[in-house]
């Protein structure tokens, strides 16, 4: 039997580390894969020397994949094989999560918490099929080393605060918390990791450099892996590191989350934050046990296998078809939109 050619359409960093667990998958088993970078925030100096880049759309086209992955909302339908969601983020409370743009025949879900409500769309649409996998940047979580930094600070007694806000600017608490977080930086005996979405506002990022001291680190590389691992606590709002976070364990402070639960430390006013950093230095065992909750409902497969269970479900997708009783539509409106964001007319 020859082998599968799978391809990676992807358009942020962040993609690597959700479709890096997933390639090796694709390359144990003896299959092909290639990327495809579209757009101008993906920086080509994070492919590594062994990863295949296709240079042009043209060249996707003429690779041919039975299936394509992205970690996106969008692929175009020129872009051959089938189109598997992979997901971005575990954040479901976010406008857009549940949204069917028409353009994927497979989504592969995180945990229950989101598995049964793309179960009810694909009911109702009726041309796409739902799997429950895990996601596959998680399966490096469990496994990633903490920073160097960790046991060095901890002879300092210095507790690691992870700062990773959303770039929404609906959502976003980098402006509200701007001045608290310096105040508290400057006076507390806390060590600050800033780690901003790729897609945040420069003025944010920019601003936030200026408070880099002996307290505050600026972390701008594409993982945050080692990060999560590096925390003793989080401080977000409503970002789907949250969730990744809370898989390990560990308390996270929000600022206005969009649905907040029992499993955060939510406030709603700057002010609050330097008395909800200190409970969440010491959680209740109230706490401790929703976090439990929350992360099994959100993810609950710690087994490192999520890229392996999407790989087995794009493979039955493959070999048998659909389970879907109806043929996805045609989508022209979008994907004449998708022609004219990336400049593509070829038929």
């Amino acid at each position: 039997m020859s082998s599968k050619r799978y391809l990676f359409y992807i358009a942020h960093n962040y993609s690597f580390e959700i479709l890096r667990p997933l390639q090796q998958a694709i390359l144990a088993q003896g299959d092909q894969v290639k990327w495809l970078a579209i757009g101008k925030e993906v920086t080509l100096s994070f492919f590594k020397a062994d990863e295949e880049v296709l240079p042009t759309i043209d060249d996707a086209r003429m690779y041919n994949p039975d299936a394509t992955f992205a970690p996106g909302n969008e692929i175009p339908n020129f872009i051959p094989g089938y189109k598997v969601q992979v997901f971005h983020g575990l954040e479901w409370k976010k406008k857009g999560h549940f949204i069917i743009r028409d353009f994927f025949d497979l989504y592969c879900t995180h945990g229950p918490a989101t598995t049964s409500r793309f179960q009810q769309l694909a009911n109702k649409h009726g041309y796409f099929d739902v799997v429950e996998t895990g996601w596959p940047k998680l399966d490096y979580l469990f496994t990633t080393q903490a920073m160097p930094l960790k046991k060095e600070l901890a002879k300092q007694e210095k507790k690691i605060i992870l700062y990773a806000p959303t770039f929404s600017p609906a959502l976003t608490s980098a402006p509200e918390l701007f001045d608290e977080i310096k105040r508290i930086s400057q006076e507390e005996n806390h060590h600050w990791l800033i780690k901003f979405h790729p897609k945040m506002a420069k003025e944010w990022c920019d601003k936030y450099q200026t408070l880099v001291s002996e307290n505050v680190e600026i972390i701008n590389s594409s993982s945050i892996n080692e990060l999560l691992q590096t925390a003793d606590i989080m401080l977000s709002d409503t970002s789907s590191v949250i969730g990744e976070f809370s898989l390990l364990n560990k308390p996270t402070v929000s600022l206005n989350n969009k649905e907040p639960g029992d499993y955060l430390i939510n406030i709603q006013k700057a002010e609050e934050l330097s008395s909800a950093l200190a409970l969440a230095f010491h959680p209740s065992e109230e706490l401790k046990a929703a976090i439990k909750v929350y992360a099994d409902d959100l993810h609950p497969y710690h087994d490192g296998k999520a890229a392996q269970r999407i790989l087995t479900a794009t493979e039955s997708l493959i070999n048998q078809g659909s389970q879907a009783k109806k043929n996805k539509p045609l989508n022209l409106f979008r994907n004449l939109k998708q022609r004219k964001k990336l400049n593509y007319w070829r038929p």
